[in-house]
């Protein structure tokens, strides 16, 4: 059943979706796109609406994962299977968060000097990095950069220009997604 396919899937991301939204990028994409739930275009929008949206990547992308594979992959076509889906999707991907910080929060408070600890998030750190690293070559793809060599060109420089002002400037992220919106939309 599709419902229990989506349960396993979203555990696992829930526990083993390390570093926040970008380092689980891999992991969301090999889980929904991998059985056929969505195409890979679908998701990089899901990831570029994500980032529009208020809560973080995993739980937008199981709560729009969880209402669209009862309904358009498994042929349920009541809306109801849908919302069904969703509002499991996104406890089953919030609970083992849930779980791990109310119990291992207590933990690490209490042996928060412990060179054992401490060793053990300067482990993560890097990890957590290549993860991210692993995210932003993820979405490096035919669907966000085109695939002819004037879109990949043009593709490119708008990312760069974004960056460069990024990195440059104050300019606050939202009028910067706004105006890369609008400039996507008359380069494109």
């Amino acid at each position: 059943m599709i419902y229990l396919r989506l349960i396993w899937s979203y555990l696992k991301i829930g526990f083993f979706g390390f570093g926040g939204g970008y380092a689980m990028l891999a992991l969301i994409e090999n889980e929904i796109v991998s059985p056929g739930w969505i195409t890979e275009q679908t998701f990089t929008d899901i990831v570029a609406i994500s980032q529009m949206t208020p809560g973080p990547i995993g739980i937008n992308s199981a709560t729009y994962i969880g209402y669209v594979a009862p309904t358009q992959t498994a042929g349920l076509s009541s809306p109801l299977f849908g919302i069904l889906g969703s509002i499991m999707c996104t406890l089953v991907v919030v609970f083992p968060s849930f779980v791990l910080a109310r119990y291992a929060g207590h933990y690490i408070a209490r042996h928060r000097e412990s060179p054992w600890l401490r060793g053990i998030f300067s482990g993560l750190r890097p990890v957590v990095i290549g993860l991210i690293l692993s995210a932003a070559l993820l979405l490096m793809n035919s669907a966000n950069f085109g695939s002819e060599c004037t879109e990949i060109a043009k593709s490119v420089a708008l990312a760069a220009v974004v960056l460069g002002l990024t990195l440059s400037t104050k300019i606050h992220p939202i009028l910067l997604i706004v105006v890369a919106g609008f400039a996507g939309w008359l380069i494109f």
